[in-house]
């Protein structure tokens, strides 16, 4: 489940310190916000099915920004509008420069386990975002 409201909760509930911007964030105040807020790692919630075409034009963003290329960038959710064949786009979408991908259909089990390797470095902030374009 990628709901917006789940994820902060899990991340509150894992110690993280949650900036929820909502729905349907424009790429550009995604980046004016994680410059603001320099977040350990920026989540980045789909539901519509757009996932990857969104989180392709928005991770180039990010990575060519010099103040933010270091991020942690992840996203998850419903990546495409295949079903079970969703999952050949996380591999794409980690090549363009995410940290992780996770397919909705997987459920939550892998994202907490990415979880568990921030804890080790002791999670500080992260930002969540759901896109919707």
């Amino acid at each position: 489940m990628w709901n917006l409201v789940f994820l902060q909760l899990l991340l509150e509930e894992r110690g993280g310190e949650v900036v929820n911007l909502g729905a349907c964030v424009p790429d550009d105040l995604i980046l004016a916000e994680c410059r603001k807020h320099r977040p350990d790692a920026l989540v980045v919630s789909t539901v519509n099915g757009h996932g990857h075409l969104d989180g392709l034009r928005l991770i180039e963003k990010i990575r060519s920004d010099a103040e933010l290329a270091d991020v942690r960038v992840v996203i998850g959710g419903k990546l495409g509008i295949r079903g079970s064949e969703n999952a050949r786009f996380g591999a794409e979408l980690v090549a363009a420069g995410f940290d992780a991908a996770f397919e909705a259909e997987a459920g939550l089990a892998e994202f907490d386990n990415f979880l568990g390797t921030l804890e080790e470095g002791s999670v500080r902030e992260l930002a969540v975002t759901g896109t919707g374009v």
